[in-house]
């Protein structure tokens, strides 16, 4: 069995490798997609099979299924391109007659109003008309995209945000890969669509308080309104697109869009996911 992960190089990528390692897969079942050869002279002294992978080139994608019986598709990082870049990817897999095709997903993707879900839903609309043989890994927030809150929080005392009272069902990466690991592995997933977060969905009130234990200072949570939201990423200098899509996606959450668990992911692993104040206190 040979499994094919896209974006190897990546963060997620290298810890579903990981994963799958130390699941006991063996390491010449595996190949790993990346888009920059050089950065994958680790994983090839591991003893992977790398091979050059860019979601911008069908060719090296194509070239990249042969042998391949199962395809893990980590959804491409450009927000924009994504459905166009997916498609590549599903068109490939299609055509080698792959046994087994995962793809990394949104929560509820299909019907939420999430600024990201659209790319989402239309890359599972794709892998459903090609006929592949899928499972569905709508993954919930990485505690890893809190990375910039946590330092902003080190030097200022604040977490500021539109969320409102909006929860996040957070896991870390090491969780979600494991889960990705566990379907690669196993049988009897095709088919299925796994919503997956952490065990406790948190609030921003209780991300601020995390972080206050981890960093060992006060910490709090300054609630604000969309357009304030909007106003203080334009003085930090992002641009208006730019924080347009964050405050959307704070709209997203502040809605219940990422708020749900039901222990799906636990399940699937074998133990409780990652606490959030122990996700924060890894990125330190």
């Amino acid at each position: 069995m040979t499994i094919l992960i896209t974006g190897a190089n990546g963060h997620l990528g290298r810890h579903v490798i990981a994963r799958l390692l130390a699941r006991g897969t063996a390491p010449q079942n595996l190949v790993a997609g990346v888009r920059d050869m050089s950065k994958g002279d680790d994983l090839a002294a591991q003893g992977l099979t790398v091979i050059p992978l860019d979601y911008t080139r069908p060719d090296t994608i194509a070239a990249a299924m042969e042998g391949v019986d199962q395809v893990l598709l980590i959804s491409s990082s450009e927000v924009g391109r994504r459905t166009a870049q997916h498609q590549s990817v599903i068109d490939a897999a299609s055509a080698a007659g792959v046994a087994k095709f995962v793809y990394t997903s949104a929560p509820k993707a299909t019907t939420s109003d999430l600024v990201l879900a659209p790319e989402h839903k239309a890359t599972e609309e794709a892998i459903a008309a090609a006929g592949l043989p899928a499972v569905i890994l709508r993954n919930n927030w990485y505690t890893e995209n809190y990375a910039a809150d946590l330092a902003r929080a080190a030097e200022t005392g604040i977490i500021a945000a539109s969320a409102g009272e909006g929860r996040v069902a957070s896991a870390s990466r090491a969780d979600f890969a494991d889960a990705a690991a566990v379907i690669l592995m196993g049988e009897n997933h095709i088919g299925q669509v796994y919503e997956l977060g952490g065990d406790v969905a948190w609030t921003y009130a209780e991300l601020a308080q995390a972080a206050g234990e981890v960093l060992g200072r006060d910490v709090t949570y300054h609630a604000l309104s969309p357009e304030e939201h909007a106003a203080a990423l334009a003085a930090a200098g992002l641009d208006a697109g730019t924080a347009g899509f964050v405050v959307a996606l704070d709209a997203g959450i502040r809605a219940g869009a990422l708020g749900d668990t039901d222990g799906t992911l636990s399940r699937l692993i074998g133990r409780p996911t990652t606490p959030l104040v122990d996700g924060l206190r890894a990125l330190l």
